[in-house]
């Protein structure tokens, strides 16, 4: 799958460096070659021993080494690479990228890429979180350098947990594998590319108790198709899914949630972006309590009574955003009547730019009103409206796509 690809993979001090062992065996048994550079931080945790025999490849570890820089070697290493693997990538790594420091061999080597960057960062959540890191994080996509994770989870440190853990290797071995798969062929045009995309997919679970939850049909299908869309379109995508059984996407950062709020934040950690799509059936409601235990029938034919909290309406928060909003916001209305007009109301109610209307009364072929494999759409916009006729989900997707793509045109002339 990755044969003959060669990946110069970069490896910075942390305790996730354990893992990049691993990854190098999931890269090899795909067919890559790879080259390690390690940073003396990184040198801490893993000996550029253990590195060499799994990669089978000499292991850089210093800028003025007399044998390996006689011909400028960092410089070589990338003119021999077809893409720069950075795993993990800690805070202080990013900071040094972002102001072109070049201090160690590792930055030398990144700050003289023309290669394609892949990063995976790894620190605790609190580093991650820091604003002064956000920031860092904003100008890297900026710059064209293309993320993967991190994931959510206990941390290191014991008792701690959150959101800064190095995705895993099969998972950055598939965002390895995307890039190539995705990188178009000589003269194929990639309309998106150098855009950042923000999906959102699926339904939400709203809980009511341990048991049971709020939930609705969607199956994530339209959503993931859409984010599937705007990759091979060369745009870097986040895609945001509630609870769904369709694989994901290639190419494709993917942040799991379960509920509205959960979905909220995560799309907000995923800004700025220039382009919204909120294809997910959020709950409009969520129990205003959750139940500690399964609520229990108690005899009296009477059932429990629920008192309702209604869930943030997320497109509302994007479309009328002050700062960070994207330049393009595009909403769903799955209605069952009154379509048109109640999309209608919903592009002026939540400063959407678009609405994606369709009729979920209409059965769907062999899969009834909601979650089958096709929508009749009709494109919404403040002044008019574009039929489609009944397409395959992918085929909405691409069609979409498309059509954003030609939103941007002219600001790209």
């Amino acid at each position: 799958m990755l044969h003959d690809k060669r990946i110069l993979l970069i490896v910075s001090g942390g305790i996730a460096v354990y893992k990049a062992l691993d990854l190098v065996r999931r890269l090899r048994e795909r067919g890559a070659s790879v080259r390690a550079v390690m940073t003396p931080a990184a040198q801490r945790f893993v000996t550029p021993l253990a590195f060499g025999a799994i990669t089978g490849n000499q292991v850089f570890i210093e800028l003025f080494d007399r044998a390996a820089e006689h011909d400028v070697g960092h410089i070589r290493l990338l003119r021999e690479a077809d893409l720069v693997l950075v795993a993990p990538a800690t805070a202080d790594l990013m900071a040094k990228m972002v102001h072109g420091l070049a201090d160690d061999l590792a930055t030398a080597t990144l700050l003289a890429s023309k290669t394609p960057i892949l990063i995976a960062p790894a620190m605790n959540s609190v580093m991650w979180a820091n604003p002064a890191t956000q920031r860092n994080v904003a100008q890297l996509r900026a710059d064209g350098i293309a993320f993967i994770g991190p994931m959510s989870g206990e941390m290191a440190e014991s008792g701690e947990a959150g959101v800064g853990r190095m995705a895993e290797p099969l998972d950055i071995a598939a965002a390895v594998q995307a890039h190539f798969e995705t990188s178009p062929a000589p003269g194929v045009a990639r309309p998106l590319a150098g855009r950042r995309v923000v999906v959102t997919s699926g339904p939400t679970h709203e809980p009511i108790d341990p048991v049971r939850y709020i939930a609705n049909r969607s199956s994530g299908k339209q959503g993931h198709a859409i984010a599937a869309a705007a990759a091979a379109a060369g745009a870097e995508v986040v895609l945001v899914s509630g609870p769904v059984t369709v694989p994901d996407p290639a190419g494709v950062e993917v942040v799991h949630v379960e509920t509205a709020r959960e979905m909220q934040a995560a799309v907000d950690a995923a800004l700025p972006a220039d382009i919204a799509v909120l294809a997910a059936a959020v709950a409009d409601w969520r129990a205003k309590g959750t139940a500690a235990q399964k609520i229990k029938k108690d005899g009296s034919g009477r059932p429990p009574m629920l008192e309702f909290a209604e869930n943030p309406d997320i497109l509302a928060g994007i479309g009328h955003r002050t700062k960070d909003r994207p330049a393009l916001v595009v909403g769903f209305a799955a209605e069952t009547a009154d379509l048109l007009a109640n999309a209608q109301a919903k592009l002026a109610h939540k400063g959407a730019d678009w609405i994606v209307a369709n009729d979920v009364s209409l059965p769907s072929t062999g899969e009834g009103i909601m979650g089958g494999n096709t929508n009749e759409i009709r494109l919404v916009f403040h002044d008019g409206v574009e039929e489609w006729p009944r397409l395959d989900k992918r085929q909405v997707a691409e069609r979409l796509v498309a059509r954003i793509a030609a939103y941007f045109e002219p600001e790209d002339e």
